[in-house]
């Protein structure tokens, strides 16, 4: 299926959808792919975050907060490879199954499918701004990348090497 089927799917049947990615192989490029394009519609919708606050600090310009973007991004792929490490090695002392590539694929795969989501919130933070209706969005896409994520680790996890 294509990518895009996929992270639909994924809000239905995440353990479908990554029992299906690890069927076709242990491919890092593949994963990279997954955490890069994550990260960077991650970055789109920031841009109307870092318009407004370029509006309140004029002097910094959106350039300064767009190179900090940037700097949070290079950090945000560092601790996402991290992350996934510390849950294999949590699902190991559990006896999981799974692979260290698998825990890798299921954190990048829950970033990129709630991707979509980020973009609502930087859309509804575009239009109301800061406040409760784009707090209400944040947990709704904290809850979708959870549901994913923890729906791609037990996959991975129940899954013999």
């Amino acid at each position: 299926m294509s990518v895009s089927a996929d992270i639909l799917r994924s809000y239905r049947q995440p353990r479908v959808v990554m029992r299906g990615l690890l069927a076709m192989g242990p491919r890092e490029d593949r994963a990279l792919v997954f955490l890069a394009m994550a990260i960077g519609i991650g970055f789109l919708a920031q841009w109307p975050r870092m318009a407004e606050m370029a509006r309140a600090a004029p002097e910094a310009g959106l350039s300064g907060f767009a190179a900090g973007e940037v700097m949070a991004i290079i950090i945000q792929a560092l601790f996402a490879y991290g992350l996934a490490a510390l849950v294999r090695l949590g699902a190991k002392a559990f006896r999981g199954r799974g692979s260290w590539f698998g825990e890798r694929l299921a954190l990048f795969w829950a970033m990129l499918a709630t991707s979509p989501l980020m973009l609502v919130w930087g859309a509804v933070y575009a239009i109301f701004g800061p406040g409760m209706v784009q707090e209400a969005v944040s947990w709704i896409v904290l809850a979708a990348f959870l549901w994913i994520w923890i729906g791609g680790i037990r996959a991975v996890e129940g899954r013999a090497e």
